[in-house]
């Protein structure tokens, strides 16, 4: 199992503040990554979401979660990751079950479930602690990176 530094990452996926939403990648190989979004007090979506009761937004949530599956991806299946780009392409079943607020560790796990040529179907579950804070299924493509 490798893991994967912010510098690791950047090589990998195009996001850059402040929509980078993984911090680290704890662990990662064929068909799974467990992953890191460290969520503080200082993050530009409080000052809306909400002023008096800060909560992460369920679609930052999201967000993070397909972060952390193309991770998954461009690690393990594409050779020349500069050449292409993940793109999300699907979201299903999705569930928030827990307030995500500044000082949580969202812990960020996400598996393969089906490949197709260039589209996965993946399953994935974020925990802060041991209390699942959201859940899904998800699909993305890996499409040439046309710059």
């Amino acid at each position: 199992m490798d893991q994967l530094t912010i510098d690791e990452i950047k090589k990998l996926i195009p996001h850059r503040y402040p929509f980078l939403l993984v911090d680290r990648v704890l662990e990662v190989e064929e068909g799974r990554i467990l992953s890191l979004k460290n969520v503080t007090a200082n993050e530009d979506f409080f000052n809306g979401h909400f002023p008096n009761r800060p909560i992460m937004p369920g679609v930052l949530q999201v967000e993070a979660i397909a972060q952390s599956g193309c991770l998954m991806l461009m690690h393990s299946h594409i050779d020349n990751p500069e050449d292409y780009i993940p793109v999300f392409t699907g979201i299903n079943k999705a569930k928030f079950r827990k307030s995500v607020v500044p000082g949580d560790q969202l812990r960020m796990e996400v598996k393969l479930v089906q490949e197709k040529r260039n589209f996965y179907n993946m399953t994935a579950e974020a925990r802060v602690d041991d209390n699942v804070v959201c859940e899904l299924d998800a699909t993305a493509a890996i499409v040439p990176n046309e710059e």
